[in-house]
């Protein structure tokens, strides 16, 4: 069976490359950089983004790095990336600021999500962590599904268990099983 044209990235392939020959202490080393907010040789954000994708990789999951959708020669969306293993695929938002996400990534995220089946669910990656109102948020967004993903819980992944897919999947079937959208995998417990 023939494979299917991936769409085409928006990333130049330098950040793929680059982020491809990193094994997992090299990802370990580019997240300690991005907490001390010293990414030189990547544009904003993307050290971030590419770190989620490459760990998503490094843990046996099908991805798509960052691509652009367009409807009538108009680009109407862009993905961070896509992830995909074992019937569970999901779009990743990430982001890297300086302070807690608010609503509005959360919400361009469920707007990707209407235009797709609705088994695909949305992870939003922050590098810091969620305000109050967006975990809120996050919470009331069915039939779209978002996970939320915040500073302690991806490090305690890159350092510790290097597992992003199994974190994954037990997020999801958390979601699934109470609504919750930001199970804490490092405690394995509710919020």
């Amino acid at each position: 069976m023939a494979q299917r044209p991936k769409p085409k990235t928006k990333t130049p392939v330098d950040y793929v490359k680059k982020v491809r020959r990193l094994n997992w202490d090299g990802l370990e080393a580019l997240w300690t950089k991005i907490q001390e907010r010293n990414t030189k040789g990547w544009a904003a954000g993307k050290a971030f983004e590419h770190l989620i994708l490459r760990a998503f990789e490094l843990s046996d999951v099908d991805v798509t790095w960052p691509y652009d959708v367009k409807l009538a020669d108009q680009i109407v969306e862009q993905i961070d990336g896509m992830v995909q293993r074992d019937g569970l695929a999901a779009l990743i938002e990430a982001k890297d600021y300086d302070a807690n996400l608010n609503v509005e990534p959360l919400a361009k995220l469920r707007n990707q999500l209407l235009r797709r089946p609705s088994g695909v669910v949305g992870c939003a990656f922050s590098s810091k962590g969620f305000t109050d109102p967006a975990k809120t948020l996050a919470q009331y967004m069915s039939p779209q599904a978002i996970l939320l993903w915040q500073q302690p819980e991806i490090g305690h992944l890159l350092t510790n268990t290097r597992d992003f897919k199994a974190a994954l999947k037990k997020k999801h079937y958390w979601l699934l099983r109470t609504g919750s959208p930001d199970y804490d995998t490092r405690t394995d417990a509710l919020p």
